[in-house]
């Protein structure tokens, strides 16, 4: 059995370090004076990077956290008289403390869902009160691509919601703060996935796929963004010395980095599953479609697991657990894991 690393574990794609390529970009930016707040050749740079991928008609913007992304995204096509529409396991919903209401002034409306996938069905169920002044409005239909189950919407699903959306006079909203995994799962180009199947506004993750902070904004829909520039700054997200966040966005899409870490942690899961698949007691909840499982384990072994390998119990009454796989995750780890978790098991 592989001697367990204390210092690592499976609790979340955050936990892991920043990529050496990044870093070293971030050192090679760290010289002389540029114009603040964006202003800056390292930021152009990053700027025709998303419009290379996204289309010249992009509206791009650069924020330092995924809750600010989505916030600000969805403050740009509410009114406080709006609703959203999500399913129940959305981040907006159960891990933003608040802050989409707090700063929409919209109400959440949270859809139950088996594997953190919203359908055109569910959408429908939703759709109640439309112009009768009692009710909050439908406004916007909020998905998470890889979903906070690990589950990918398929594009024929992504083309479907979005074509329902907009026959309802609708805008379409994204997180995609692990978009990088969907799209390694999917053998799909970013657009593709995006606006490419009718996304009117985009948060695009990088943090939980090797950066050190730092997530971008992208309008399809122009029109929501003509006057982000103001959103952003008031809504204190506007970087002064932003060239450190663009020039992680250079590295994080120069050579198809983003797709080698996705890639690599999409696998490291995968293995995973196969390493816990067989023991007694283990039984995997979810499709293992990007860089999580979910898994259904014995209530007493997780204490114990948890000295050694620090992971999350996603429902306690149901004894399920998530474990997240990293761009630097190792075979090592899943190794030491497994083992931990076959001996545990035995043991009970």
């Amino acid at each position: 059995m592989v001697k367990p690393d204390k210092s690592r574990g499976f609790a979340s794609d955050n936990n892991a370090g920043v990529h050496p390529h990044i870093l070293e970009a971030m050192v090679a930016v760290n010289k002389g004076h540029v114009i603040a707040y964006g202003d800056d050749p390292v930021t152009a740079m990053a700027m025709n990077r998303f419009r290379e991928i996204f289309g010249e008609d992009a509206g791009v913007f650069f924020v330092f956290t995924g809750t600010a992304a989505n916030v600000l995204g969805l403050a740009s096509a509410t009114q406080p008289f709006h609703a959203v529409i999500s399913p129940a396991t959305a981040h907006i919903q159960v891990d933003e403390c608040g802050a989409p209401e707090k700063f929409t002034g919209c109400k959440l409306i949270a859809v139950d869902t088996p594997d953190g996938k919203l359908t055109v069905e569910k959408i429908a169920g939703q759709m109640q009160g439309i112009g009768f002044e009692h009710h909050v409005q439908p406004r916007v239909v909020s998905i998470t691509q890889a979903t906070e189950m690990g589950t990918v919407y398929s594009l024929e699903e992504l083309r479907d919601i979005a074509d329902y959306t907009h026959e309802h006079g609708m805008v379409l909203h994204m997180d995609g703060a692990r978009i990088s995994n969907a799209a390694v799962s999917l053998d799909c180009c970013l657009y593709e996935m995006t606006g490419g199947v009718g996304v009117d506004i985009l948060s695009f993750g990088g943090t939980k796929n090797g950066m050190m902070y730092g997530e971008a904004i992208v309008f399809f829909n122009k029109t929501l963004g003509e006057d982000f520039k103001y959103r952003r700054k008031q809504g204190m997200q506007l970087a002064s010395k932003m060239r450190f966040i663009s020039a992680q966005f250079n590295a994080f899409l120069q050579d198809d980095l983003w797709k080698k870490n996705a890639a690599h942690a999409n696998l490291m899961a995968r293995k995973l599953h196969m390493a816990v698949a067989d023991i007694p007691g283990v039984e995997v909840t979810q499709r293992v479609e990007s860089n999580a499982v979910f898994a259904r384990i014995p209530p007493g072994i997780i204490p114990r697991l948890q000295e050694h390998y620090f992971f999350y119990v996603w429902d306690e009454e149901r004894s399920e657990v998530r474990w997240m796989c990293s761009f630097d995750t190792t075979e090592s780890d899943i190794e030491g894991f497994a083992s931990l978790l076959r001996s545990s098991g035995e043991q009970q």
